[in-house]
């Protein structure tokens, strides 16, 4: 799987063409197309993890073995916590891609701008908004 396009590492970057307005339909397609892949690999990923579970579920013997096998599961299943998390952020992207919202900062209304939605695809705030809302949540203001 590690060469598929599906595969979000290996998705290419949106190259717009030259006067190409932000957020055109082309671009939107693109973004589009890569949050539904790395919604796929992540639920991919999530299956996988199941039938991990599943199929190492025996409990080991030995006291050692046992605290590293529960440590392990609970790793994985904090892991598929954030990613279920993430799926809903990357659900509410496709959204804003179909009501026309996608890459404008839901606080300032400005583009959030292509390179920052390629890093970040489901980013909703531009960097200038996303500093400003951590200093209030680090000052206890949000």
């Amino acid at each position: 799987m590690e060469n598929n396009i599906d595969f979000i590492e290996n998705y290419p970057a949106y190259q717009p063409k030259e006067g190409e307005e932000y957020m055109s339909p082309q671009m939107l397609e693109h973004f589009k197309g890569k949050l539904l892949a790395w919604k796929t690999q992540l639920i991919e990923e999530a299956n996988s993890t199941v039938s991990h579970l599943k199929k190492d579920s025996d409990t080991p013997a030995d006291p050692n073995d046992r605290a590293s096998q529960e440590e392990e599961f609970a790793l994985e299943l904090r892991t598929r916590d954030r990613e279920r998390k993430l799926i809903a952020k990357i659900d509410k992207s496709l959204r804003d891609i179909e009501s026309g919202e996608y890459g404008y900062c839901k606080m300032s209304g400005e583009e959030i701008g292509l390179g920052r939605m390629e890093a970040r695809p489901t980013a909703d705030l531009t960097v200038e908004m996303k500093r400003k809302q951590e200093i209030r949540e680090k000052q206890g203001v949000a």
